[in-house]
C-alpha cells in the first residue's frame, strides 16, 4: 500500500475502457443533436427577420455560427472515440487470441512431454504384431477342418475329368443324327409290276372257271 497516495489504482481493462468510450460517445451524440436543434432554430430567426430587422437577422446568424464550431468540434470528438473503441477492440481480439494460442502451445506442450518417439514407435510395432496375429487366426479360423486335408488333388482332377467326358458323351447320343438323303425314285415300275400280277390272277381264275364248267 502507497502510504503517502493512498490505495494504488487498479488498472482499466479492455472491457471498461470500451464501456466507458461508449457512454462518452452517447453524451456527445445527444450533445450534438441538441446544438443542431439550436443552430436550426436561430437560422429560422435570421431568415424570418433578414428584411424586418437586421441587427436581429445578423445576431441568430452569429449565434448559429458558434453552434455550428460546437457541432464541428463534437464530430472530431466522435470520430477520435470511434477510432480509439475500434482500436482498443483489435487489440482485444489479438490478445485473446494470443492467449488462447498460448493455452493451446502448452496444452500440446503437456501432451508431448509424457510421450517418446521411441515408445511412439514401438507402440505402433506393438499393434502391427497383433494385427499380423489377428489377420492369422482369422485365416485359420476360416479354414475348414477335415474336408480334403488327405485327398490327392492328381486324383480329383483326373475323376473330374472323366466326368466331363462322360457327360460330352450323353450330349452327343442325344444329339440327333442327320437325315438319310432318299433320291426320289419313280414309283411307275412298281405300279406296273402290280398290275400284270393281278391280270395274271384273273387269268387263272377265269381259267379255273371253265374247267368246271366243262
Amino acid at each position: 500500500m502507497n502510504l503517502f497516495f493512498g490505495k494504488a489504482k487498479a488498472k482499466t481493462t479492455a472491457k471498461d475502457a470500451i464501456y466507458k468510450l461508449r457512454e462518452t460517445l452517447d453524451m456527445l451524440e445527444k450533445r450534438q443533436t441538441f446544438l443542431e436543434s439550436k443552430a436550426d432554430n436561430e437560422l429560422k430567426i435570421a431568415k424570418a427577420n433578414a428584411t424586418k430587422n437586421r441587427r436581429v437577422a445578423l445576431m441568430a446568424l452569429k449565434k448559429k455560427k458558434v453552434f455550428d464550431g460546437n457541432i464541428e468540434k463534437i464530430n472530431g470528438a466522435r470520430m477520435t472515440i470511434e477510432t480509439q473503441m475500434m482500436a482498443i477492440e483489435n487489440a482485444n481480439v489479438n490478445l485473446e487470441t494470443m492467449g488462447a494460442m498460448r493455452s493451446g502451445a502448452e496444452a500440446m506442450k503437456n501432451i508431448h512431454g509424457s510421450m517418446d518417439i521411441n515408445k511412439v514407435d514401438a507402440t505402433m510395432d506393438d499393434i502391427r504384431d497383433q494385427m499380423d496375429i489377428a489377420d492369422e487366426i482369422s485365416v485359420a479360423i476360416s479354414r475348414p477342418v477335415g474336408i480334403g486335408e488327405d485327398l490327392d488333388e492328381d486324383e480329383l482332377l483326373n475323376e473330374l475329368e472323366e466326368l466331363e467326358q462322360e457327360e460330352l458323351d450323353a450330349k452327343m447320343l442325344e444329339t440327333p443324327s442327320p437325315a438319310v438323303y432318299t433320291p426320289n425314285v419313280p414309283r411307275h415300275e412298281p405300279e406296273r409290276n402290280k398290275r400284270i400280277e393281278e391280270e395274271d390272277e384273273e387269268a387263272e381264275l377265269k381259267a379255273l372257271q371253265a374247267s368246271m364248267a366243262m
